[in-house]
């Protein structure tokens, strides 16, 4: 059960500081309204960067389940344990949400339009395309596990990792995240928008199923093709 609730935390870590990023940009009335996408891929970045810290000697920081999946397709981690840090993930995912909309709960009253506030929870696409977000989404995790494959072939100071790790994650934003957002983290975006539909938001509208399976499969599919790639090409 150490995974389980390790993977639970960090990812509810993450979830609160990356989801809770969105919200001070988006909603009403907070000290960094508009303060725009380059202090949300910094957020989101050090978000990534805290749960690694703070989790990863317990689980490995997994808190992506494209990340167990791929790894366990590898071969790099067991089966029997994919379904344990998912659930893990999703339910740290749906707790991270409900965090952040306790702590900016004088806010939701304050912002009319009701795709912000969905953005506080879920990724949502700049174009609507179903082929193009898909494949946003695919590259983005591919880009992901590639990465994450090639940070785990290399030597770095002790406790020089999550950095590392982080700083991959804001170039992922800064780069390829202005197409769907970048969930590239099926936990990340399906947990929280859960909670949006069970959360009583005031004036919240539809939670967007239609679009929802978007980054659930392209995170899988990008993950596995990327970590599948690093080990092809480059023998990792």
């Amino acid at each position: 059960m150490a995974n389980f609730f390790a993977e639970l935390l960090g990812t509810a870590l993450l979830i609160l500081l990356g989801n809770g990023v969105v919200a001070g940009v988006v909603l009403k009335g907070t000290k960094n309204e508009n303060s725009g996408w380059i202090v949300i891929t910094v957020g989101w970045a050090l978000a990534v960067t805290f749960a690694v810290y703070a989790v990863g000697g317990v689980s490995g920081a997994h808190i992506n389940p494209a990340v167990t999946i791929a790894l366990a397709t590898m071969g790099l981690f067991e089966w029997t344990q994919v379904p344990v840090y998912i659930a893990g993930q999703m339910s740290g995912a749906m707790l991270g949400a409900a965090l952040v909309w306790m702590h900016y709960l004088p806010h939701w009253d304050r912002t009319p339009d009701p795709e912000a506030k969905l953005a506080v929870f879920c990724t949502a696409p700049a174009v609507r395309h179903t082929t193009g977000n898909l494949i946003s989404e695919f590259v983005g995790t591919f880009v992901l596990l590639f990465g994450l494959s090639a940070i785990g072939a290399n030597r770095f100071a002790e406790g020089l990792n999550p950095l590392v790790v982080g700083a991959l994650i804001l170039s992922i934003g800064l780069s390829l995240g202005g197409t769907t957002g970048y969930a590239i983290n099926p936990a990340r975006d399906l947990g929280p928008r859960i909670a949006h539909a069970l959360l009583p938001v005031p004036g919240k509208g539809g939670s967007d199923w239609g679009y929802a399976w978007i980054p659930v499969l392209g995170p899988i599919l990008g993950g596995i093709f990327g970590a599948a790639a690093y080990r092809i090409l480059l023998g990792g």
